[in-house]
């Protein structure tokens, strides 16, 4: 019974290889089901097996790749500041790199950033809750401001082909987001 589990599990994972490796190289509109199975070396059934669609391969990918609330570092506010978690971002956006790349690049999903961005804000949104309410609306803008800025700069920094250091790049958006943009544009 394992056997057939451990199978089971490798084909499902052929055919999410199969698709990536076509979704990498063209748009999602452009991919069929037909090419998956003939990448992987199966049939379209086999395939109707684990996934309804093509879109149901990048759906998959996709809930795989963002984090659930136990999943990321607790956040804090010293000194009565926004503590974004830059660090847990760092690390996320590594080991994912290979597809954040990708989906959040200009033939990637464009519904992923949001996402993305959607699996973080209640991590956030929880220090403030005893916020008066026009507060925490306020706090959304700023979280949507905030988190869209730092996934456009790692998305930005993945696709470069000679991006700045890994350090240098953490104590840019350290400075952006301590002093804010114009302040680093004149200094």
């Amino acid at each position: 019974m394992n056997k057939r589990i451990e199978i089971t599990a490798q084909t499902k994972q052929n055919l999410i290889d199969a698709f990536w490796s076509l979704y990498r190289e063209k748009r999602i509109e452009n991919i069929t089901v037909k090419d998956i199975t003939q990448k992987a070396g199966y049939n379209r059934g086999t395939f109707y097996e684990y996934f309804t669609s093509v879109y149901d391969v990048l759906e998959h990918i996709e809930n795989s790749l963002i984090p659930s609330l136990d999943q990321l570092p607790p956040v804090s506010t010293p000194s009565g500041s926004l503590g974004m978690p830059i660090e847990a971002f760092f690390t996320l956006f590594n080991q994912n790199r290979q597809y954040y790349a990708v989906l959040l690049g200009e033939s990637g999903d464009p519904a992923f950033a949001s996402k993305l961005k959607n699996s973080i804000k209640p991590t956030i949104i929880g220090i403030f809750t005893n916020e008066p309410p026009a507060a925490r609306i306020e706090l959304d803008y700023i979280l949507e401001y905030t988190l869209s800025a730092m996934i456009g700069i790692m998305s930005f920094w993945f696709n470069q082909t000679d991006p700045i250091p890994n350090e240098k790049l953490h104590k840019l958006i350290h400075r952006l987001m301590e002093q804010g943009v114009m302040s680093q544009l004149f200094s």
